[in-house]
């Protein structure tokens, strides 16, 4: 049985999308004005506290709450240790060493890719932390670009990350994750697979930059893929230039609101059609 989206705007104080399968509800979000995502939202914060225990910091981003960031959500790239030694921690992630650490990992929307690419960033974390502490090489005050990737809670704070990634129709740009092209490991085709991997393959991605093809590119062409990734840039660059001209804390970029995800979930999933109230 095909799916429905329904999309309730008629009240500015709060909208709801529900997918239904028939007369079985699948998914229920909402978005209000006292309850914003923050998720994939990027910000310029402020470390107010290195806490050696939890090896961890608490920054400081604009939100309700100071932010949690833990040691390996850390990009080498801020730490405060001489140029020679950074280098030379980024060669060792392209190294095929310490193959017994490959654990691998499963992203939060399924959007890993088969060729070991993220696998190979944990690795590269996991051998940050057994050579570094965070009370070493992070500092009070240091400024920071973060992402939020878990939504405050409770009285818990957002959960961040300095590896950032932006999430396209087609593409996830990971700005400053070194690695290649990659592939959502839900496209299963072998066919398919093969064409987004020469896809992939031909686009000029910067160095230090990783590019993952999603599912919802499966049946794309060449040039909707390359179109969607060309946004990503443009959109990435927009970031470097706000965040030169940005002081800490205050926000880089909005993650797209409820209705705006739900229409470009379209794209991705099978509707029957939209249904619209408001």
């Amino acid at each position: 049985m095909s799916k429905t989206m329904l999309i309730d705007a008629a009240h500015a104080e709060e909208t709801r999308v529900a997918i239904v399968d028939g007369r079985q509800l699948e998914e229920f979000d909402f978005e209000s004005k006292a309850r914003r995502q923050l998720r994939g939202n990027i910000y310029l914060a402020k470390v107010t506290r290195v806490e050696p225990s939890l090896q961890a910091a608490f920054v400081e981003y604009g939100g309700n709450r100071h932010g949690f960031l833990a040691f390996n959500e850390i990009h080498p790239d801020y730490y405060q240790i001489p140029v020679a030694d950074r280098e030379a921690i980024m060669a060792e992630a392209d190294s095929d060493e310490d193959h017994e650490d490959d654990l691998g990992r499963e992203s939060s929307d399924d959007e890993g890719d088969s060729e070991g690419k993220l696998a190979d960033e944990e690795r590269l974390k996991r051998r940050l932390m057994r050579r570094y502490k965070i009370q070493d090489v992070i500092k009070r005050r240091q400024i920071l670009l973060v992402q939020v990737v878990k939504d405050e809670r409770g009285g818990k704070g957002a959960a961040l990350t300095t590896w950032l990634s932006l999430a396209g129709r087609y593409c996830v740009l990971m700005p400053n994750t070194g690695k290649g092209g990659g592939i959502s490991r839900k496209i299963t085709q072998a066919a398919d697979r093969k064409k987004l991997k020469e896809i992939a393959g031909e686009m000029d991605v910067p160095e230090g930059a990783g590019l993952i093809i999603r599912t919802a590119g499966a049946k794309r062409t060449k040039a909707e893929i390359k179109r969607d990734y060309e946004y990503l840039l443009r959109l990435w660059e927009t970031i470097r230039e706000t965040t030169l001209r940005s002081h800490a804390p205050s926000m880089i970029y909005e993650e797209e609101n409820l209705v705006r995800r739900a229409v470009r979930d379209m794209y991705d999933k099978e509707f029957d059609g939209i249904q619209v109230e408001g």
